[in-house]
C-alpha cells in the first residue's frame, strides 16, 4: 500500500470514530478502544512490538498443558490451510503467539508481518486485529485487511476463534492468517468453521488431560464440546465451557461436585465391592444436600448418628 493509501485508511478510520457509530458496529467500537482508550495512531509505521526470549519461554511455559493438547489439531489444521498461504498461530490471553505453524517458503514474508512467535498482538499494542480483538470480544470474527486499524496491517486477513480452558476460562486465541489479497468472503467462511471445529478439538483434548482418572462425558441431547468430568464416586468434578453455559455454572473449580445421576437420569453406578459402593453412596447423598449431614441421612433412610458412624468409617468428612 503506498502513503496515499495509509492516508486515505487512517482518514476512514478517524471519520468512522467521529460519527460515534460505536454503538452499532462492533468494528467501529473497535476502533475506537484502539483510539481513544489505547492512544493508537492508525498512521503509525513501527512493526508490531516484540516480547524477550525469556518473556516468550515464561509464555510458553504458563500455557503448556494447553499447546501439549493443541499439537495434533495445530497439525490437522494447517494441513488444511498452510497450502494457500495461511499460517496458525495459538495466541496467550496476552495476545502473544506461542505456537506456530507454517510453510517454509512463506517464513519470512509472516516473519515480516509479525505473524510470528513472540510478537505482541493484543489490541491494547496494535489495535483493531484478529487476535487482540477476538481476545476482547470473546467470539470468533475475521478481521480483513482494511477492517484493521493499523494502515500497515490493511494487508492482512486474519480469522481468530477464543479458546478456553478445562475450568471455562478464556485461555488463548486460534488464528489463521493470510497475506493474499484474493481471499473469498466464502474461503474466509470455511476458515472460520474450520478454526471453530479445531478450538473444540483443542478444548476437549485439554479437558481430557486436566482430569485423567475421570470419565469424559457428553452431556445428554447437547452439542460437541458439553463434556463432564465425572469421578469414580460418580460425582462431577469438572465441565467444559459449553457444559458450563447449559448448566448455568460459573468458571473456575467446582467447588461442589453434585451427582452425576442428576445429569444423566438412571442409577449411579460406583467403584466395584461393597465397601466403594457405599461410599459412593454416601457422597452423592452429601453432594445432593449441600453437605448437610443430616438431610442426606434422611435421604439415606438412615439415622444422622449412623450416618456419622460410616462417615467416619469410609473416611468421609462434611463438604461444608
Amino acid at each position: 500500500m503506498d502513503r496515499q493509501g495509509f492516508l486515505h485508511h487512517s482518514d476512514r478510520v478517524l471519520a468512522a470514530i467521529d460519527s460515534n457509530k460505536s454503538a452499532k458496529s462492533a468494528l467501529v467500537a473497535s476502533w475506537q478502544r484502539s483510539s481513544r482508550l489505547h492512544q493508537l495512531d492508525p498512521d503509525e509505521r513501527k512493526g508490531p512490538c516484540r516480547v524477550s526470549d525469556s518473556q516468550l519461554a515464561a509464555a510458553r511455559q504458563k500455557l503448556e498443558p494447553l499447546i501439549r493438547s493443541a499439537q495434533g489439531a495445530l497439525d490437522q489444521l494447517f494441513s488444511a490451510v498452510g497450502g494457500v498461504g495461511c499460517c496458525v498461530l495459538l495466541a496467550d490471553r496476552d495476545g502473544i503467539p506461542v505456537e506456530r505453524r507454517g510453510a517454509p517458503g512463506d517464513d519470512e514474508t509472516f516473519r515480516q508481518w509479525g505473524l510470528w512467535t513472540g510478537t505482541v498482538w493484543s489490541e491494547e499494542s496494535e489495535g483493531t486485529n484478529g487476535i487482540g480483538t477476538c481476545l476482547v470480544e470473546r467470539r470468533t470474527l475475521t478481521i480483513h485487511r482494511d477492517q484493521h486499524f493499523h494502515s500497515r496491517n490493511t494487508l492482512l486477513s486474519c480469522t481468530t476463534a477464543p479458546v478456553y480452558d478445562h475450568e471455562g476460562n478464556l485461555a488463548a486465541a486460534l488464528d489463521v492468517s493470510s497475506c493474499r489479497a484474493d481471499l473469498t468472503e466464502g474461503f474466509v467462511n470455511l476458515i472460520a468453521t474450520a478454526a471453530n471445529d479445531t478450538v473444540r478439538r483443542i478444548e476437549a483434548e485439554a479437558f481430557r488431560l486436566a482430569f485423567p482418572k475421570a470419565r469424559i462425558m457428553l452431556l445428554p441431547g447437547s452439542e460437541t464440546g458439553a463434556l463432564i468430568a465425572v469421578d469414580d464416586d460418580d460425582l462431577v468434578i469438572g465441565a467444559t465451557r459449553t457444559a458450563r453455559g447449559q448448566l448455568g455454572l460459573a468458571p473456575g473449580p467446582l467447588a461442589d461436585p453434585f451427582p452425576a445421576a442428576d445429569l444423566l437420569g438412571g442409577p449411579a453406578v460406583g467403584r466395584d465391592g461393597l465397601t466403594e459402593a457405599e461410599r459412593g453412596a454416601l457422597q452423592r447423598a452429601l453432594a445432593g444436600s449441600g453437605g448437610n449431614v443430616s438431610e442426606a441421612a434422611r435421604r439415606l433412610g438412615i439415622s444422622r448418628a449412623t450416618m456419622h458412624r460410616k462417615m467416619a468409617r469410609l473416611g468421609i468428612h462434611r463438604t461444608h
